[in-house]
């Protein structure tokens, strides 16, 4: 016999979560009288329900005229909060209905944009055919975000993490590689020695651009060039029209390497690595749909062999 546990939460939490999913029906119909539709009941049910909420909050949700229905930015938080607790009332039901190889409800994810855009995105698509109940929110964004704050399930992140309450699982190593297109080191020749990359125009991207390298035998150089960005997928174009060397990932250049758009120049200069990693919340039990997304993510990434 289980023992009882006492977690805080109200009497009143059945009447707690019918006032958070009319909050939510009313922001994503855009009007109380379309939220009542939806629901199908009163308008009269729905304001009051509305105004009971913003009541025992103790603060205003929402901005109200006859034409026009606004979030507070209490309201948007808030908002974000009662749309993951709602999912993971439904998954909770779900996973019990169908068991714990089901993904359900909804999924959301951030990633950077460019490994988002050309990688994830397909690989999440992937991951939604085979599990129909699941709908799945990709955002892109390169600024680290909290995931905790956001209400994110998942993160994929590069290289080495910080400590942190989250949970980090490698998806896949991934090599960085320098390289330039054909076109430019015909003009410039090829580099046979770290010393050779400073005579030669390297694009540096970044938040702010890293023109410092670190190799793995622990030796170092700062590089230069006449062009950089805060964009890696714009650096990547820069350096496939032939203007300079980049040091980019593999997953990232991988195609561009087998086509011959890019050419790999110093391969025995090793650089330290940066590991695909799935990162999430450090919950006890792990909702399905993330513990079977990391399974398939690290599964579709790794048979992408992108180190051969």
């Amino acid at each position: 016999m289980q023992a009882k546990v006492s977690c805080g939460i109200s009497k009143n939490v059945s009447d707690n979560l019918l006032d958070m999913l009319v909050f939510v029906q009313v922001v994503q119909a855009g009007s109380l009288s379309a939220a009542a539709r939806e629901l199908h009941v009163s308008l009269t049910v729905v304001s009051r329900k509305l105004g009971r909420l913003e009541e025992r909050l103790g603060v205003r949700l929402l901005n109200r005229t006859t034409r026009s229905l606004t979030l507070t930015e209490e309201g948007a938080r808030f908002y974000e909060r009662c749309v993951r607790i709602l999912a993971e009332v439904n998954d909770a039901e779900a996973e019990v209905t169908n068991g714990l190889d089901t993904a359900v409800g909804l999924l959301r994810v951030t990633s950077t944009f460019a490994f988002g855009s050309q990688l994830l995105a397909p690989l999440l698509q992937e991951f939604q055919d085979r599990h129909p109940a699941l709908h799945v929110h990709l955002d892109t964004r390169d600024a680290v975000t909290n995931i905790v704050e956001g209400g994110y399930d998942l993160a994929v992140r590069f290289g080495a993490l910080a400590d942190s309450s989250l949970i980090a699982k490698q998806l896949a190593p991934n090599r960085r590689v320098i390289c330039g297109a054909p076109s430019y080191l015909q003009r410039h020749g090829y580099p046979r020695t770290i010393e050779d990359l400073l005579s030669h125009n390297v694009i540096v991207f970044g938040d702010p651009p890293n023109n410092h390298w670190t190799f793995a035998d622990g030796r170092s150089i700062t590089v230069s060039g006449k062009l950089s960005s805060n964009n890696g997928e714009l650096a990547h174009r820069w350096a496939l029209r032939g203007a300079g060397l980049i040091l980019k990932s593999i997953w990232d250049v991988h195609d561009d390497l087998r086509s011959g758009q890019l050419e790999q120049v110093l391969p025995d200069l090793k650089m330290p690595a940066a590991p695909i990693h799935a990162v999430f919340p450090h919950n006890r039990l792990t909702p399905a749909k993330v513990r079977l997304c990391i399974d398939f993510l690290a599964d579709r990434l790794r048979s992408l062999r992108f180190d051969r």
